[in-house]
C-alpha cells in the first residue's frame, strides 16, 4: 500500500498548493493561439488508427467522428438517446419486417479538400457510404468491426469475401450484391438475411466506423489511408504526431449546420445551454488540440496550470480532494471551475484466454480455476482505493444505460470470498504438489498467471490489487507490461492470458453480449469465450424487439458469461470531467463522441484569467 499512500499524498498537496506544484509539471500542451477559440486537453491512451476500417479503440473512434460522419447521429442533450439525420435527409425507410433499410443523403455535403481530388470540390453520395461498408469486408485492412456487419447479414458480402479468400484474390469492390447498393446518387439500401431492430444503433451513429470515405482517397493514400483522414465532417486533420499530439481544425468545407437541442425538462442548465447558443452555426470552435499524457498527475497538474481547458475523465486518484462527497472542492469551485458528472455505458473487466492452456478451456476444473480467482478478487477494496469511490461493483457484462441493464440484478460476479475460492481450488486439485507455497495444475505443473497491462499509475495500482489477491490464495501472478496500442494489437491474435480492459458502447446492450460470442473471437471477443448455448442465445435476442421477452434472453446470455466467467466484470466506472472557466456549452452525452463542436470557449473571459495570473 506504501504507493497508493504516496501517490495520496502528492495529490492533496497539488490541490491545496497547487502553484509550486504546477510550475513543476512536465507538460508541454499546447497554446491558445490569439484569436481563435481551441479547446485543450488530453488522452490518457495514445491513438491507433485514424482508417474507419480499421479502428477499434475508444480513443482513435472519438478522433475519428470529429471528420467521418454517419447518416444519422444522437442528439446532443436528448435523454433518453434520440437519433436524427445527420448527413440523411430524413429518417430512414423501414420495412415491416426490419430487413430492409433505404436512406437517401442530402444533397450538396462535400468532404474536405484534399490533394486525392486534385482540386476538385468531391461532393458525398450514396455510393461513398456502398464503398465504405464494403471495406470492411476486405481482408486487406483486417477491420475489427467486421463481426457487427456479418452478425447483421448483410445479404451477399460475407459470400463475396470467402468466395474471394478461397480464390485468393483482392477483394473486389464493384461486384454487385443484394444486400448493399446505390439505388441513385443519393439513395442506398441495405438488405439483411436476418431481422434486425435495432440495426441503426449498430451502424448509422458511428462515423469512426459508418462514415463515409472517397474511394479515390482510398486508393490514393493505400496503406497509409489510416494517417489521412478525409471526411464530410466539422474537423480536419491540421497536425498529428502519433502518441503525442493531434491537432484538429475546423473543416473550410463543412455544411450549414446549426446548434439546436431539446434538452430534458427540469435540467435548468442545459436548457439555458441551448437557449443561449440556439440557431449558432457549428462547430462553435476552431481547433481541438488533443495531447497524448498517459500518467495522471502530470495530465492533473497541466490541467491546473490552465494548459488544458478541460479535464476529461478526471483521474479516480484525486477523487477524495477535488470531488469530496461527489461535489466540487470548494477551493476549485471559487476559481469557476465546473464539474460534470455521469455514468457511461461501461465496463471494466480483466479476460481469460479461453485457449489458454492455464486458464482456459470449459472442462470443470478450468471453470472452477476462474471463479476462484474471480472470489479472490476484493473488488469493495479496489473501488475505494484505486477507483476512490467512482465505481459501482459489476455485476454481469451488460452495461448501466443500455437497454436491458438490470440494476436489480445480483450475481457471484461481485462476491469476495476466500474460503469458497479455496474450497474450489483444493476440491478440483489446485494444491501445493512442490512444497514452495505455491498451488500447482492438477497434473503437477506450476500453475503462473500472466496479467498484461500498461506502465501507467492506475494499472500499477491495479497491479497491486491483484498480487495481494492472488497471494492470499496462493496463486503465483507475474505482469506483462506493454504500452496499450501493444497489448490490444497483441490481444486480437490470442496471444494473452490475462487482461484488464474497458469496453463501451451505445445504447443497445448487444454491445457488451457481443464480448462473449463465438464467431467474434479476436474482435470483440478478446476471451475468445465460444459456448454454443451463448451463441445460440446471443443469435436470438439479436432478431427480437425491444420489450421484456428480449431483455429475459440478455439476461440469460449474461448468466451463462458469468457462470463460465470468461471474463471477470470488475466495475461500471462512473466519470467527472472539469471544464476551467472559459469552456460554455459543456454537457457529456456518452453516445456522442464528437461533443467538440458544441462547446464554446469565451475569450474574455480566457484572456482575464490570463492577465490575473501574469
Amino acid at each position: 500500500m506504501k504507493l497508493i499512500r504516496l501517490v495520496t499524498a502528492g495529490l492533496l498537496a497539488a490541490v491545496v498548493a497547487g502553484t509550486a506544484l504546477q510550475a513543476q509539471a512536465q507538460v508541454q500542451a499546447p497554446s491558445q493561439p490569439d484569436g481563435k477559440k481551441v479547446l485543450r486537453y488530453a488522452f490518457r491512451v495514445a491513438e491507433t488508427s485514424f482508417d474507419p476500417a480499421q479502428i477499434t479503440d475508444l480513443y482513435s473512434r472519438t478522433v475519428a467522428n470529429g471528420f467521418f460522419e454517419a447518416p444519422y447521429e444522437f442528439e446532443f442533450m436528448a435523454k433518453p438517446a434520440r437519433m436524427r439525420p445527420a448527413t440523411a435527409a430524413g429518417m430512414p425507410e423501414i420495412s415491416a419486417d426490419f430487413k430492409t433499410f433505404t436512406i437517401r443523403i442530402k444533397p450538396g455535403i462535400y468532404f474536405a479538400d484534399d490533394p486525392a481530388f486534385k482540386g476538385v470540390k468531391r461532393e458525398l453520395v450514396a455510393e461513398d457510404y456502398v464503398y465504405s461498408l464494403k471495406r470492411h469486408y476486405d481482408p486487406r485492412w483486417k477491420s475489427g468491426n467486421l463481426y457487427i456487419l456479418e452478425g447483421a447479414g448483410i445479404l451477399g458480402l460475407s459470400e463475396l469475401r470467402k468466395k474471394l479468400l478461397a480464390e485468393k484474390k483482392p477483394f473486389d469492390y464493384d461486384t454487385p450484391v443484394e444486400g448493399l447498393k446505390a439505388l441513385d446518387r443519393y439513395t442506398f439500401q441495405i438488405k439483411l438475411a436476418d431481422a434486425s431492430p435495432r440495426f441503426l444503433y449498430s451502424f448509422f451513429t458511428d462515423g469512426s466506423f459508418t462514415g463515409a470515405l472517397a474511394r479515390e482517397v482510398v486508393e490514393f493514400y493505400g496503406d497509409k489511408i489510416g494517417e489521412h483522414p478525409v471526411g464530410t465532417g466539422p474537423y480536419r486533420l491540421a497536425q498529428w504526431k502519433r502518441s503525442s499530439q493531434i491537432v484538429l481544425a475546423r473543416n473550410p468545407n463543412y455544411r450549414e449546420v446549426f446548434y439546436n437541442e431539446d434538452p430534458p425538462a427540469g435540467n435548468a442548465r442545459l436548457q439555458a445551454i441551448a437557449q443561449k447558443y440556439k440557431g449558432q452555426r457549428l462547430p462553435l470552435i476552431d481547433e481541438v488540440h488533443i495531447s497524448i499524457i498517459e500518467e495522471n498527475q502530470p495530465r492533473w497538474l497541466a490541467f491546473l496550470n490552465e494548459e488544458f481547458d478541460l479535464m476529461e475523465e478526471m483521474p479516480a486518484d484525486f477523487a477524495s480532494t477535488v470531488l469530496p462527497n461527489n461535489k466540487l472542492a470548494p477551493n476549485l469551485a471559487k476559481k469557476g471551475l465546473q464539474a460534470v458528472r455521469y455514468p457511461r455505458a461501461d465496463v471494466a473487466v480483466s479476460y481469460f484466454g479461453m485457449e489458454n492452456p492455464v486458464v482456459g478451456g470449459y472442462e470443470p476444473h478450468k471453470v472452477a480455476l476462474r471463479r476462484a480467482i474471480s472470489l479472490a478478487v476484493d473488488v469493495d477494496r479496489e473501488i475505494r482505493l484505486v477507483r476512490r469511490g467512482q465505481a459501482i461493483p459489476g455485476q454481469g457484462p451488460i452495461a448501466p444505460e443500455t437497454i436491458a441493464y438490470d440494476p436489480k440484478f445480483k450475481s457471484v460476479m461481485s462476491d469476495y470470498d476466500l474460503g469458497r475460492a479455496k474450497a474450489l481450488l483444493d476440491l478440483h486439485g489446485y494444491v501445493d504438489k512442490n512444497g514452495d507455497g505455491w498451488r500447482d495444475q492438477p497434473d503437477g505443473s506450476p500453475l503462473v498467471l500472466e496479467y498484461s497491462t500498461q506502465p501507467d499509475q492506475q494499472s500499477r495500482q491495479l497491479i497491486e490489487q491483484w498480487n495481494r489477491n492472488m497471494k492470499s490464495i496462493n496463486i503465483k501472478i507475474e505482469f506483462k507490461a506493454a504500452k496499450w496500442p501493444e497489448n490490444l494489437k497483441t490481444s486480437r491474435t490470442g496471444k494473452l492470458m490475462m487482461w484488464g480492459v474497458g469496453w463501451s458502447g451505445g445504447p443497445d446492450s448487444d454491445t457488451f453480449l457481443a464480448l462473449g460470442y463465438g464467431p467474434n473471437k479476436g474482435q470483440a471477443n478478446h476471451a475468445r469465450f465460444d459456448l454454443p448455448a451463448f451463441n445460440k442465445l446471443y443469435e436470438q435476442q439479436r432478431a427480437m424487439p425491444d420489450g421484456p421477452e428480449r431483455n429475459a434472453v440478455v439476461a440469460d446470455a449474461a448468466r451463462l458469461m458469468v457462470a463460465y466467467m470468461p471474463y471477470k466484470v470488475h466495475v461500471h466506472r462512473i466519470f467527472t470531467d472539469i471544464t476551467q472557466p472559459w469552456v460554455t456549452g459543456y454537457h457529456r452525452n456518452i453516445f456522442v463522441r464528437d461533443f467538440w463542436k458544441y462547446i464554446d470557449i469565451d475569450l474574455q473571459v480566457q484572456q482575464r484569467a490570463r492577465g490575473a495570473a501574469q
